[in-house]
């Protein structure tokens, strides 16, 4: 049970949430507790939405966006993340279990993504205290200033969603994936 209020319905949250849910129920299909959780308030679900967006809408693609929050959530032992992004990996970025636990691992098949997984656990890892080996080794890769951005960008949405889920105990409505356990 969820430490934190988790309205049941998009008609319980708060007024000032609800149109937004409804546009994820149109989206998605439902409104996981996540989403329900953060509606108590109306800033944080606005603001979780729009970087949401943007992560979305950046250079690094889906599957690169999946395998950071793959590799954030087992980095900061978040199960509620784990569970809903390994769902959407397989679901929506069509990655395999192989692709899933070497995320997990800090790293990729892809030789590319590999850098910034890699890249995105170090962040996590030292806190944002990133060498500058780490940094010239993510440009080497292939991936510019603005990349190295939203690689950033991406480590701080999955570290919030971490966060809030870890905070409130979130209810997982996923099939669930421990941090503890890699996937075979």
């Amino acid at each position: 049970m969820s430490r934190i209020h988790t309205p049941a319905s998009v008609d319980a949250s708060p007024a000032g949430s609800q149109s937004r849910l409804a546009a994820v129920q149109k989206s998605l299909g439902s409104v996981p507790n996540l989403f329900r959780l953060v509606s108590n308030s109306p800033a944080a679900l606005k603001g979780y939405l729009e970087v949401s967006a943007a992560v979305g809408s950046s250079s690094l693609g889906a599957q690169t966006g999946e395998r950071i929050a793959l590799a954030v959530a087992q980095s900061n032992g978040c199960n509620y993340c784990l569970s809903a992004h390994s769902y959407l990996g397989r679901h929506v970025a069509k990655l395999d279990d192989a692709e899933m636990s070497a995320n997990r691992n800090g790293t990729s098949n892809d030789i590319k993504a590999a850098a910034a997984v890699r890249f995105a656990t170090q962040v996590v890892e030292a806190r944002g205290h990133v060498s500058d080996a780490q940094l010239e080794a993510v440009k080497r890769a292939g991936y510019d200033d603005a990349a190295i951005i939203e690689i950033v960008l991406a480590v701080a949405l999955n570290t919030f969603t971490n966060y809030i889920n870890e905070v409130a105990k979130t209810e997982i409505d996923f099939p669930v994936v421990e941090a503890g356990r890699l996937a075979a």
